[in-house]
């Protein structure tokens, strides 16, 4: 007989075991996904233009681009974008066929101002700058644009340029939009160059100000000065850039065709740029001085400060010789006096009869003596 208990473990189990009945249980049902927020679209305006007048306002970028692919050619895109997410500024990349390196500055911003061309499409960096009365500091935007054939998409991350004005502007001369892409550039240009005006006039009386304040002797005149130094330097930054910028599209205009009319606009708009970086590189000058001019009256104020807590230091020690000279001469009588009043019995000039006149007499020596001392050192 073979041994049972030697039988495999698994085979043993399967022989004693009835399949136990199923059991059901219910299953609840899954909780429902909270809802999706609202993905809101920070477009602030879509327009599509044909011969410079707007035909249509479509609700979004791949409703415009649809208008493009009808095969006309005087068809322009303009998409304007306040601060947008990167999924939506990536979606339109794929509809229009953006750099993806152009994309990527878009999106992260702090970019200095640049011009670079990838093919058929132009990435401008510009960086627009308004002066704010209030606070009488300068405040610096961003701006991105993408420029195609048959497309512009400006990507904004400040309050300034007001894109809002330059589009009435351009809409309201339909024969110069017409010319495309590179006019709405042109007159981007020509905003954020204007743009700079104010904030020359607004610096130019702040550095009044501070001089003002220079020569009257303001202790806080020289925070004042660097921090205006540090807004002229961000200003520089911003508008010298754009000489480069101009350049390289003046330099293009024979290539790429570009109208007589516009090369006209953006010659005016290279002459305002270089009057502003003269009036920067003045200021940047003048502030130099300034500063120069504050640490030397500053040391002036110091040196005078110096000086007469030195004459007065003298005078003082003038006096203390005097004070000092005095006591010394009072001293001697008072001493001799009192070594006479301590009233003992055993004192041998007591019972002397010329010891009263002797010690007065004493007293009257030690200080002529001492006062002849004191005006031959001229300390009285």
């Amino acid at each position: 007989m073979a041994d049972r208990r030697l039988a495999p473990l698994t085979a043993l189990s399967t022989l004693g075991r009835r399949p136990r009945p199923q059991v059901l249980r219910p299953v609840a049902p899954p909780p429902p996904a909270p809802p999706q927020p609202e993905r809101l679209s920070r477009l602030v305006d879509n327009a599509v233009y044909a011969g410079g007048r707007r035909i249509a306002t479509p609700a979004s970028a791949e409703e415009s681009h649809d208008w493009l692919t009808e095969g006309f050619d005087d068809r322009l895109v303009w998409l304007g974008l306040y601060r947008p997410e990167p999924a939506e500024l990536g979606e339109m990349a794929e509809q229009y066929d953006l750099p993806e390196l152009a994309v990527e500055d878009a999106i992260q911003a702090h970019q200095r101002p640049k011009f670079e061309r990838y093919g058929d499409t132009l990435f401008v960096v510009l960086k627009a700058a308004r002066y704010l009365d209030a606070a009488e500091e300068v405040e610096f935007g961003e701006l991105h644009l993408f420029l195609g054939r048959q497309f512009a998409i400006t990507v904004r991350h400040s309050e300034s340029p007001d894109l809002a004005r330059v589009r009435r502007r351009l809409e309201s001369e339909p024969a110069l939009l017409a010319k495309g892409s590179e006019a709405v550039l042109y007159a981007i240009l020509d905003a954020v160059v204007d743009g700079y005006s104010p904030v020359v006039a607004g610096l130019a009386n702040d550095i009044d100000e501070i001089e003002t304040e220079v020569f009257r002797g303001d202790p806080g005149v020289s925070r004042r000065i660097y921090e205006l130094s540090q807004e002229v330097l961000e200003f520089q930054r911003a508008a010298q850039p754009l000489t480069g910028i101009l350049a390289a599209i003046t330099a293009g205009f024979d290539k790429y065709g570009v109208d007589e009319d516009l090369r006209s606009y953006l010659r005016d708009v290279a002459d305002h740029v270089t009057q502003v970086n003269e009036r920067i590189e003045a200021f940047r000058l003048q502030l130099r001085d300034i500063l120069t001019v504050n640490a030397t009256l500053v040391a002036q104020r110091q040196n005078d400060e110096i000086r007469e807590l030195t004459v007065a230091s003298i005078a003082q020690g003038e006096e203390v010789k005097k004070i000092s000279a005095w006591a010394a001469i009072l001293f001697a009588p008072t001493l001799v006096g009192t070594v006479y009043g301590m009233n003992f019995e055993h004192m041998p000039e007591l019972s002397w009869h010329l010891g009263y006149p002797f010690a007065l007499v004493l007293m009257l020596g030690v200080s002529l003596t001492l006062y002849a001392v004191f005006k031959r050192r001229d300390w009285i």
